[in-house]
């Protein structure tokens, strides 16, 4: 017997569209660094950001929740200098990951989410500090989670199977890998090149390596999947800095009027988007 689905997150409300597999290739290949021996990960070959954004832009809309003000996009666009002027709220202080772990979860998501010539990245897009967030929540914690026994693999239409909490998959994985990668590389991840972060990244999603109890591929289905979300939910959940993962995509936010644009196809929308909070970019 199996345990239930797992149920859809509380907090974001929502999650962006995973990035299609047949969009990424592996190559198999030895990784290896001055004064070092290791074994024989494999390497990703680097996803175009625009194909990242073909694979999340069906679900885009889903992104923005809440309702603004009614006022008209005209409207919205005169008032974008005032706006822009006011006063940023700071970015709190790391809640749940301990300084070591936030330095492999900065430098991971990078990796995952790079910067490009079409926009930010990970660590500009504050996707660390969007998924620090997300830890001290009920979704976090897995409290809206059926999480009771047994647990056992099965298919996966029958949804997550595993008795952690998102909080206990960040601190048994983060844990995990840094003592492989110490092992096998003699240094921590976010101290190794970036060539050799892809092959480990990559290891960890085919399940190359082995940890006692919690999947690699697990682990890094979650970061993989939350680092997505972070780039591109809205602003009020600390990730999508600035609105840079919007922007990136032309996604207009939560605007409230788009009566004179129904009917303009092939048309790009020329406003910048706007967050839950009024805050326009």
């Amino acid at each position: 017997m199996t345990t239930a689905p797992r149920p859809p997150r509380h907090s974001p409300p929502s999650k962006a569209a995973s990035v299609p597999p047949e969009d990424q290739s592996y190559a198999a290949q030895s990784v290896s660094s001055q004064n070092e021996t290791s074994a024989p990960l494999l390497t990703a070959v680097s996803t175009p950001r625009r194909k990242v954004m073909q694979g999340i832009g069906a679900g885009a809309a889903a992104l923005s929740w809440g309702t603004l003000h009614p006022h008209s996009a005209r409207a919205e666009q005169a008032s974008a200098t005032a706006q822009n002027q006011a006063p940023q709220t700071p970015r709190p202080p790391t809640r749940f990951f301990t300084a070591a772990e936030l330095a492999f979860l900065t430098a991971a998501c990078e990796r995952l989410f790079p910067e490009d010539d079409m926009g930010p990245g990970a660590t500009a897009l504050g996707v660390p500090n969007f998924i620090d967030g997300q830890m001290n929540t009920p979704w976090g914690r897995g409290e809206k989670w059926f999480m009771a026994a047994p647990h056992r693999s099965g298919p996966a239409n029958l949804g997550y199977q595993l008795p952690y909490s998102p909080q206990q998959i960040y601190r048994k994985g983060i844990t995990a890998v840094q003592a492989w990668v110490m092992q096998n590389h003699h240094a921590a991840f976010e101290n190794l090149p970036a060539a050799t972060q892809d092959a480990i990244l990559s290891a960890l999603e085919h399940n190359v390596t082995q940890f006692d109890d919690l999947p690699a591929s697990a682990f890094f289905e979650q970061l993989r999947s939350d680092t997505i979300e972070g780039a591109f939910s809205d602003p009020i959940h600390l990730g999508n800095r600035h609105m840079g993962g919007w922007k990136m995509m032309g996604f207009p936010g939560a605007r409230a009027d788009y009566m004179d644009w129904v009917d303009r196809y092939e048309t790009p929308y020329p406003y910048g988007p706007v967050s839950i909070n009024g805050e326009t970019a």
